[in-house]
């Protein structure tokens, strides 16, 4: 379990409850949003108002201990894994959000093919698609539609 208190000390933050609740609601939650956050520090801690909650993201993420994620058509997610440049893959029908990492050693993505003389420091990559316990469930579905199908009989037969 890292030590939060510390990560906050070494960004310059003030160590209080509320921080380190959100700290710890964000690492149980990676890819969570504001509202999951704020219903899991109300869980641990009680009292705290919801903007609290999301003030304590605010500063977290201004300070580089927390990143904030915003996939099109998807409220803003948070984590605590900064500092490198990995990316997400989020599924389409339910919308888990897993990271990816970038390439080991190059890393191709900091590299465009017209960088318009931007010094590249960040790249934001979003894979789209189905995880496995979707694409599972369209197959189950399938199936017991097919299955039904064929007992039913067409009384034109």
């Amino acid at each position: 379990m890292p030590d939060h208190g510390a990560l906050l000390r070494e960004h310059g933050l003030q160590v209080t409850a509320q921080r380190l609740a959100v700290l710890r609601a964000v690492s149980r939650e990676a890819h969570g949003t504001a509202d999951a956050i704020d219903k899991a520090v109300r869980a641990e801690i009680g009292a705290i108002s919801r903007q609290a909650v999301y003030d304590a993201l605010g500063v977290l993420t201004e300070k580089g201990v927390l990143r904030r994620i915003q996939p099109a058509g998807s409220p803003a997610r948070y984590e605590d894994r900064v500092g490198d440049n990995h990316h997400h893959l989020i599924c389409r029908e339910c919308s888990r959000m897993v990271d990816v990492d970038c390439a080991v050693g190059d890393t191709p993505c900091l590299t465009a093919a017209d960088d318009s003389a931007y010094e590249i420091d960040e790249a934001e990559v979003t894979y789209w698609g189905r995880c496995p316990d979707c694409i599972a469930a369209t197959r189950a579905s399938t199936a017991r539609d097919n299955r039904t199908a064929r007992t039913r009989k067409d009384p034109h037969d």
